[in-house]
């Protein structure tokens, strides 16, 4: 959004952009608790999972996760960008952000010298550093299983890695089968996201209001009506609001109200649908 648009509004940002900065993101109680668990994680090791439906706030999370434990000192946090890749860019990958120089043909090398990388870590900060994969749901059966032997040494003894997994319900239905059973009996901290209430969306829309500096933005009755409308989807709240916002300003409407929601957003009825599809023909 353009800069012309935001001060129409007198907004910081676009609240409805999926790049809004981190401070935009309403942090639950459910959440904060969830940063504080994997923070402790980090100083013995081990997996993390975050499970829930598209659209419900997943890799929202993670962002408040990965800014949290930034603040904490001596813990280092690595993303992984391409969680669909296969093992010889998997390491290349894990080299960049472990700042070290790996060879995808050599992965007995590459896993020897990640964990010395780990190790050192551990022992100088008395903590494992962080990996944290979003969409894990697409990585390769291979890559995961490297994954979870590259993380731990001594026969499984000794935890060198913590690392966050997320996903949706194909990423569980994985873990829960045989081949990966030894990975989902190793998440000791976990974080299912459920559907939102329309009082949750409610709240985390307003927050978002606020901190883009823009709270009478939207009308009570809106905010009301969008919330109900979302099913519960807080990327479909997102998506709705942000068109209401494009459509307003074309208009130079001053304030989005429940008009425009319903000559925007709203679904015909089946009945009319049908009346117009006849006349066409």
């Amino acid at each position: 959004m353009n800069k012309k648009l935001l001060a129409l509004y007198g907004l910081k940002w676009n609240p409805f952009a999926p790049g809004v900065p981190v401070e935009a993101l309403h942090v639950t109680p459910r959440i904060q608790s969830f940063c504080w668990r994997v923070a402790q994680l980090a100083g013995e090791g081990g997996f993390a999972l975050v499970a829930g439906a598209p659209g419900t706030g997943k890799s929202a999370s993670l962002r408040i996760l990965a800014e949290h434990l930034a603040g904490l000192r001596d813990i280092k946090v690595g993303i992984i960008s391409r969680p669909q890749a296969n093992i010889a860019d998997f390491y290349r990958e894990m080299g960049d952000l472990f700042g070290v120089e790996l060879r995808p043909n050599n992965r007995w090398g590459g896993a020897k010298i990640l964990r010395s990388r780990w190790q050192a870590h551990i022992d100088a900060a008395l903590s494992r550093p962080v990996l944290i994969v979003d969409e894990t749901q697409e990585m390769q059966s291979a890559v995961l299983a490297e994954l979870r032997l590259l993380s731990s040494a001594h026969l499984d003894s000794h935890i060198l890695l913590t690392v966050v997994l997320a996903g949706d319900g194909r990423l569980v239905e994985r873990l829960r089968t045989d081949e990966f059973l030894p990975l989902g009996s190793r998440m000791r901290v976990r974080l299912t996201i459920e559907r939102a209430t329309p009082e949750e969306l409610r709240e985390g829309l307003r927050h978002v209001l606020d901190q883009a500096g823009a709270p009478t933005l939207m009308s009570a009755a809106l905010i009301a009506t969008l919330c109900d409308h979302a099913q519960g989807n807080r990327r479909a709240l997102m998506n709705m609001a942000g068109e209401l916002l494009a459509a307003a300003a074309e208009r130079d409407a001053r304030q989005i109200d429940e008009t425009l929601f319903f000559e925007i957003c709203a679904v015909p009825p089946v009945a009319a649908t049908r009346t117009t599809a006849g006349r066409r023909r």
